[in-house]
């Protein structure tokens, strides 16, 4: 997100800004950067993914960071998404360089150390619905703790969903001696 500020700003303006931000052209963009543990998970939710595909050949499993583009836009207005790891089982673009021009059919977002309290609260809670509105089947919501928490949130399997698709009916739990 761009910090609306008087251009060109500075370090001094930088500095103002809460959580992880970079000076770039003259313009503060804010970025939300994941820490050792939610990284590490994110990344080995990745790797089993891709067992998966590799085990099934059915999709393909994707790390942080692949954009899902949604058009027409959302009722939110929400025309894309960034999963920290994802399952997609087509169709894929034909420029493979390209954004998936449509929604993940699974994805897994893992919380950071700044995804907690109320606003983060509900802007997850706004994000989740649109997933859904987008066609995605299931979204892992993983909250790094050593307590187990429930993590799935599943629309009906469609009769067009692959027979053997990934399923994800557990609680979720990490810790250290992941």
């Amino acid at each position: 997100m761009i910090v609306a500020l008087p251009f060109p700003a500075t370090f001094a303006d930088l500095m103002k800004v809460e959580g992880k931000a970079e000076l770039i052209g003259g313009r503060i963009v804010e970025y939300m950067a994941s820490g050792f543990i939610p990284c590490r998970l994110a990344g080995r939710i990745y790797r089993s993914l891709s067992d998966f595909t590799i085990r099934t050949g059915i999709g393909e499993a994707f790390g942080d960071n692949l954009g899902y583009a949604v058009d027409p836009p959302l009722t939110s207005g929400r025309q894309s998404f960034s999963p920290d790891s994802s399952f997609h089982a087509g169709p894929f673009p034909p420029n493979d360089m390209a954004f998936i021009e449509v929604a993940p059919t699974f994805a897994i977002e893992v919380r950071s150390e700044n995804d907690y309290g109320r606003i983060a609260e509900t802007a997850i809670a706004v994000k989740r619905p649109d997933y859904f509105e987008a066609g995605t089947l299931a979204v892992g919501m993983s909250t790094p703790s050593p307590r187990p928490s429930p993590c799935t949130h599943r629309q009906p399997k469609p009769s067009s969903a692959p027979a053997n698709s990934p399923t994800l009916n557990r609680r979720c739990r990490v810790g250290r001696s992941m």
